[in-house]
């Protein structure tokens, strides 16, 4: 007999199991995908509306930005309308154009001390090209670097690194010994200085009102002018002085040469005393959303303007600026908290790397590609024609000199000379193999004289300009012993020629200067740059007709008196057709082209030097023409606001 209390149970129990085990097949179905890899649908629909949400997030994000972006380039030159120009600005002005100055400077030192220099180090001709090249190679290099760091680490601070960088290594080459010394410090202080016309330029613009800009640009183009003169000045006051100066031993001299690198410091340090003293720029810090900073800073440009002006009552009314939106400071921020010193340090920087690569690379988009490669083929052009005209003209006086001395020269061979005093000038003579017993001389000036392997006995010199000994056969004379290593060269003065071509290049670019800085405003860039290289390409014709030193420095300061206009036009141009988070990058790029396009055609030009001119003419006729027509496609940005 069935116990129906047990039926009972046995039905609970079954009812049990079977709740138990219902959808147990879905379960372990579903057990088997996760296993498997493959997500549930249910997450995959959750994936995709997080997806949905977070794109919906960045397009509100993105068109918020671009929002603000085009709020920002208005909503900055209204104020700095309202800030004027003023006080504040001219000291920026001088601040700045000491650091272009400087990088004038810099331009023409190598070349003024290398025939000083090359006596002391024993550089060979081969070694002298390479240290011409290599601080080119390093300016460019440095343009490009600092170019691109001006836009992520500021300008101010780059502007300081640059300058350190070239007031510690330029005072380094006044002491190296050793040739190889000397190229080094020089290749990176051109590193160095490399930077300082991308960051100059980039600097002073974000400071400037539209109206106020072509103008104020141009004229801060004359400090490069004056970088020249000053170097040609203190360069012909300097250097033919041989003996200012001092040795000890054979090991160590400082020479006139070394004392006028020393000289050529003071604008750099200047520039690097005066830009402690400058803020930030703040359209910089505004595109970095460092709002508080730039707000301070606009409000010291504004206070100090118009109570320069007279009214200090004026209030800096500006309440909130609106900044555009970035992560990348707090990216760097957020990855340096972790880890060690070191590791922080290479975050950050690898980090910054990555930055300025990918503002390069955004430099390629469809929007600046076009005006970009049109910029890069005036910048080559006007580069290529003006840098191998600069090496031309020297060389070709130096040669016409040559071709003059070969001329008149007179050679004496194997004389003997004894108990003589030579108390006379000597003029293009060659004397081989003589010798020369008990002689005085005393009270000379010689000029392209050589004395070559030549025997000098019990002899006595004082005073004596322009005298050049080469392999002296004794060692009874009363000159101080020579440097280790090197054949006894004494001093053969720079012909003042030479100071004089590159002090009146310089000054002939004033005239341009002031003619380009008062019209840029009025006539445009365009027009500016198109209209200097056509001109300038029509002053190179005149060099065919150059048959004397004289005829070749008037066509000189005629071509550089109508080139310069061009100049001035590019740098302005170059820094308004830019974003402001893209500036420093841009110009870097295209003053890094224009050291390049001068590397090329330094040796071009150079390798034509006493074979022809009309091929060097011909190059810098055509590349002119090339530049001048392509300017004209460039848009014009006289009435563009900084964007």
């Amino acid at each position: 007999m069935d116990d129906p209390y047990q039926n009972n149970v046995n039905q609970q129990d079954e009812d049990a199991r079977s709740d138990a085990t219902e959808g147990a097949d879905e379960d372990n179905q579903m057990y088997e995908g996760e296993y498997q890899g493959i997500p549930h649908p249910d997450e995959i629909k959750e994936a995709r509306r997080a997806a949905r949400a977070e794109a919906r997030r960045k397009a509100r994000m993105a068109a918020q930005q671009e929002e603000e972006e085009d709020i920002l380039p208005e909503q900055y030159e209204n104020i700095m309308e309202d800030c004027g120009h003023g006080r504040f600005q001219w000291m920026l002005f001088f601040v700045l154009g000491l650091a272009l100055m400087a990088d004038g400077v810099d331009g023409f030192v190598v070349g003024f001390v290398l025939p000083s220099a090359e006596k002391d180090m024993c550089i060979s001709n081969a070694d002298k090209g390479l240290l011409g090249l290599l601080v080119y190679v390093a300016m460019m290099v440095g343009a490009l670097v600092w170019g691109g760091l001006c836009d992520k680490m500021g300008r101010r601070k780059c502007l300081i690194y640059v300058l350190t960088i070239d007031l510690v290594f330029s005072f380094l080459s006044c002491f190296a010994q050793s040739y190889g010394f000397f190229l080094f410090f020089r290749f990176c202080s051109g590193f160095g200085i490399g930077g300082s016309i991308p960051i100059v330029y980039t600097y002073f613009t974000e400071f400037l009102q539209m109206d106020k800009r072509g103008e104020h640009l141009s004229w801060l183009c004359m400090f490069w002018m004056l970088g020249g003169l000053y170097a040609s000045f203190t360069a012909w006051g300097i250097i033919p002085h041989y003996g200012w100066g001092f040795s000890i031993g054979s090991e160590f001299q400082m020479h006139s040469w070394r004392l006028f690198i020393l000289v050529c410091l003071f604008p750099a340090l200047a520039a690097l005393i005066g830009i402690v003293f400058m803020p930030e720029s703040p359209r910089f810090l505004l595109e970095n959303a460092r709002h508080d900073e730039a707000w301070m800073i606009l409000r010291r440009v504004h206070d100090t303007n118009w109570k320069a002006k007279g009214e200090p009552e004026r209030v800096f009314t500006v309440g909130n600026i609106k900044t555009p939106q970035t992560q990348e400071d707090e990216f760097i921020e957020i990855q340096s908290d972790t880890g060690t010193a070191f590791q922080r340090w290479t975050v950050r920087h690898m980090t910054m790397l990555q930055q300025v690569m990918a503002n390069v690379m955004s430099l390629s988009a469809p929007e600046l590609r076009l005006q970009g490669l049109f910029l890069v083929i005036v910048w080559f052009c006007m580069a290529f024609s003006y840098h191998g005209l600069g090496v031309w003209f020297p060389d070709m006086i130096k040669y016409m000199q040559y071709e003059e001395y070969e001329s008149k020269v007179r050679v004496f061979h194997r004389e003997r000379v004894e108990r003589f005093h030579f108390n006379f000038s000597l003029v293009n003579q060659v004397h081989r193999e003589g010798e020369y017993v008990h002689d005085k001389f005393a009270n000379i000036e010689m000029k392209s004289v050589k004395f070559e392997s030549s025997l000098f006995e019990n002899c006595y010199f004082e005073d004596i300009n322009g005298f050049r000994l080469t392999y002296i056969l004794t060692s009874k004379h009363h000159f101080s012993p020579p440097k280790k290593g090197c054949h006894l060269n004494f001093q053969e003065e720079n012909d003042i020629v030479i100071y004089l071509v590159s002090f009146l290049g310089s000054l002939a670019v004033l005239p341009g200067n002031i003619i380009s800085a008062l019209f840029m405003d009025k006539i445009g860039r365009i027009r500016i740059i198109g209209g200097s290289m056509l001109v300038s390409s029509a002053c190179t014709f005149l060099l065919l007709l150059s048959f004397s030193q004289g005829a070749v420095i008037c066509w000189q300061c005629l071509f550089y008196g109508a080139s310069v206009a061009a100049w001035n036009g590019l740098e302005v141009i170059s820094v308004e057709l830019y974003p402001s988070s893209k500036r420093g990058t841009a110009f870097g790029i295209l003053n890094g082209i224009c050291k390049f396009a001068a590397i090329i055609a330094s040796f071009i030009f150079a390798a034509f030097i006493g074979v022809t001119k009309i091929i060097p003419i011909f190059l810098a006729f055509a590349a002119l023409v090339c530049g001048g027509l392509v300017a004209l496609k460039l848009p014009e940005t006289r009435e563009k606001i900084l964007s």
